[in-house]
């Protein structure tokens, strides 16, 4: 049993006011024991802000509990279905003794293998015994896809690895829900914009997966020659499994959407909704293609707009009798071309190969 300790917080006795408030759960709809969930909010790489607590000056040895967890620890107590157990140390937590004490396991973590204090052995009871039980699930929150990407038995469990990020926190992006039926998705309707930190992933399975929603890229300003899934969900044995790249900003975990999304997939893993979790490839084909090819469109325009800013810019080169302003000019303009034109033929490449594959 986890104990209150400076590494580690039960979560609930942080909210002692909260939790004495009334909950009305029908009967019916109770589990059957009490469920608790691990949360894992510690990095081994990059640390966001959602997951940093910040000291308690009135009590130093027991900091305060990060945006994420305090909205995970208020989720629990509200909804009267589960408690959370938020920890930030692997090490003495996320054991095999230890995990018999829990329903769900929850990651909000970063970092390579390498990093990680938790052995192989204990990996391998978690991913092949633990996750595949009845009533057992894992959920992961934006990060937890940038932890362990050199790790296969992690990411094929998780279903993608990070790959860069080109839409940062202040970005807009739009996102479009392919299954509003799903208890997970179904809070956002069948579109929505948001504001926050969108991962592009490899290792991306969508033969594993069922997809939730991904970005809009005709919809969203920046375009990358990618397709960029933003929320699934899989069976995993007999156990489940969801990913939510949301989560970056702190305010998305105060965003009632997002933890309605959280509520419903915690819902779903405990067999209190049901969901269709089989493989949709062929809606992530569909978006794959719609993604490139507004891309494709975009740089497109670009090209052409630069190449118009080249001429502009060799023509003044040439009657300007050498002026080092004018010839740095054209410099950055041919490189601004060139490279506009590298990323077009290699998008035109992968929209040929996306046409042959799909057969549009």
């Amino acid at each position: 049993m986890i104990h209150v300790r400076k590494t580690v917080t039960r979560c609930v006795a942080m909210l002692i006011a909260v939790a004495a408030l009334p909950v009305c759960t029908p009967a019916s709809a109770a589990p059957t024991k009490p469920v608790r969930i691990l949360f894992l909010t510690q990095s081994f790489g990059f640390k966001h802000g959602s997951v940093t607590r910040k000291p308690d000056k009135d009590k130093p040895d027991a900091p305060q509990l990060a945006p994420a967890e305090r909205a995970m620890t208020a989720l629990g107590v509200s909804s009267g279905l589960f408690r959370v157990d938020c920890t930030q140390d692997a090490a003495k937590d996320f054991t095999k003794d230890n995990l018999q004490n829990y329903d769900i396991v929850m990651f909000y973590t970063t970092g390579p293998r390498k990093n990680w204090p938790v052995s192989d052995e204990t990996f391998d009871y978690f991913f092949n015994t633990w996750l595949k039980q009845p009533g057992h699930g894992f959920i992961g929150a934006h990060s937890a896809a940038d932890t362990m990407a050199d790790y296969k038995p992690y990411w094929d469990m998780i279903g993608g690895s990070f790959d860069g990020h080109p839409w940062h926190a202040g970005d807009t992006v739009t996102i479009t829900v392919h299954d509003q039926d799903n208890p997970i998705s179904k809070p956002w309707g069948d579109e929505f914009t948001i504001k926050d930190e969108i991962y592009q992933f490899k290792n991306w399975q969508p033969e594993k997966v069922h997809l939730l929603m991904s970005m809009n890229m005709e919809k969203t300003s920046h375009k990358e020659v990618r397709f960029v899934p933003v929320a699934w969900c899989k069976e995993y044995g007999e156990g489940k499994c969801f990913h939510m790249s949301l989560g970056h900003n702190e305010d998305v975990w105060t965003n009632p959407k997002y933890m309605d999304s959280m509520l419903g997939g915690i819902k779903w893993i405990l067999g209190l909704e049901k969901a269709d979790a089989s493989p949709n490839p062929r809606v992530s084909a569909e978006q794959e293609f719609k993604s490139v090819q507004a891309a494709v469109r975009d740089l497109e325009q670009q090209s052409a707009s630069a190449k118009t800013g080249l001429d502009e810019a060799l023509a003044k080169a040439e009657t300007s009798n050498a002026n080092p302003d004018a010839i740095k000019a054209k410099d950055a303009a041919e490189k601004k071309f060139h490279d506009l034109q590298s990323k077009l033929e290699k998008g035109h490449a992968k929209l040929a190969e996306l046409t042959k594959t799909a057969g549009h």
